[in-house]
């Protein structure tokens, strides 16, 4: 398995990459995943980790397309080269742009390969305000193309990916299976939640939460601003992840609104302690503003059973409605409307708990296992025809 990016870290992809290997290892699987220097150690059964020699000028890896990326793809070509050089395998296994690598190897070793496709290579240029790179877009499509083209199997993880690979004429090979799980934690008692929203809300406000990195894409301006415009006093905004400047830059612009009083900014957490927060929070909200693919942290605030407000865009439309959550253009106005909306209408906690039934009912492990052991069969196939 080839993961270009740092493993582990609470974030989209390095988090689809865990379960994808915890699922490759329940079926029955051994796992050599070969990574990034960062990253922190977490053990799986019949998983080894195999870093890339760290480079002493690359320190961390921000989310998205980047020029530190490049040294270390390259890094990853060669251990990778090296490894099936020394080792039998049965597949190849990559994720976002490490598939490139993982077509030419397959083809030169005649393995199966799989292609976990967690967003649109060119989508990514266009979140991260990329587009006009022109040169540099076309090398994105190219990829993408050739990609699709020489994997035998492909893994989607929204409807978007899956009308867009299909469109493409891959329908055939490709496996949607969403990114709807999420870590085992304890059961938190009455008094611990109670605890947790003391320390945010210590004078009985209600809580809006954020989880997720703090991407441009993400929509954290937009929700400061929002927040700036609600007459209701008694809410503090949590804002759960981001890196120190990120959040830095944040807190200068609550600052500049006036509402530095009523946002909490917590920094990174653990995977394993985000339900704690959700079950603190009145309200979980994700303001993106841009994207195709479903966040993760959807499925998971659909589960916890509170009220979600989401933005009117593509990454969540295609799995939320307003039978099961709260829809506010990306704009102020209306994501403020949304927030007061989802604190005091009777109607979001009837929304809240409809969502929770039905993700209950449509997304089980059970479920998950199949359709990652599909697309195995399917590679596997691919390759003997």
């Amino acid at each position: 398995m080839l993961a270009p990016e740092p493993f582990f870290k609470p974030r989209g992809t390095p988090i689809s990459v865990y379960f994808r290997i915890k699922a490759l290892s329940k079926l029955g699987h051994k796992i050599d995943l070969i990574t990034y220097p960062l990253g922190e150690e977490v053990k799986i059964k019949n998983l080894e980790i195999l870093r890339i020699p760290r480079l002493p000028f690359i320190q961390g890896i921000k989310i998205g397309p980047s020029l530190e990326k490049i040294p270390l793809d390259f890094l990853l070509f060669f251990r990778a080269f090296i490894r099936l050089i020394k080792n039998k395998y049965d597949l190849i296994f990559s994720h976002e742009e490490a598939a490139l690598i993982g077509v030419v190897l397959s083809k030169l070793w005649r393995h199966a390969h799989i292609y976990d496709m967690h967003s649109s290579l060119p989508q990514q240029l266009e979140n991260f305000n990329l587009y006009r790179f022109r040169i540099l877009m076309r090398i994105f499509f190219w990829m993408e193309n050739f990609i699709l083209k020489h994997s035998q199997a492909v893994i989607v993880i929204c409807p978007a990916l899956l009308r867009k690979v299909k469109d493409k004429g891959y329908k055939r090979k490709t496996v949607l299976l969403e990114n709807f799980l999420y870590f085992d934690h304890q059961d938190y008692s009455l008094e611990q939640i109670e605890r947790k929203r003391e320390e945010f809300a210590p004078k009985g406000e209600r809580i809006v939460l954020y989880a997720g990195n703090f991407a441009p894409y993400q929509g954290l301006l937009l929700l400061l601003e929002a927040a700036s415009k609600l007459e209701d006093r008694e809410v503090v905004f949590v804002l759960v992840g981001g890196t120190r400047s990120e959040r830095k830059k944040m807190e200068e612009k609550a600052e500049a609104l006036k509402i530095s009083d009523k946002v909490r900014f917590i920094g990174e957490v653990s995977p394993f302690e985000i339900p704690l927060y959700l079950s603190a929070a009145d309200v979980l909200v994700s303001p993106r503003l841009s994207g195709m693919n479903i966040p993760l942290k959807i499925y998971s605030f659909l589960k916890s059973g509170k009220p979600v407000l989401a933005t009117q865009v593509l990454s969540h439309t295609q799995i939320l409605n307003k039978n099961i959550s709260i829809l506010a253009k990306p704009d102020v106005k209306s994501l403020a409307e949304g927030i007061s909306f989802a604190l005091h209408n009777k109607d979001a906690r009837r929304r809240a708990r409809l969502a929770k039934e039905w993700t209950k009912r449509e997304y089980t492990y059970s479920r998950y296992l199949e359709k990652i052991n599909k697309a195995l069969e399917i590679a596997q196939a691919k390759r003997g025809s």
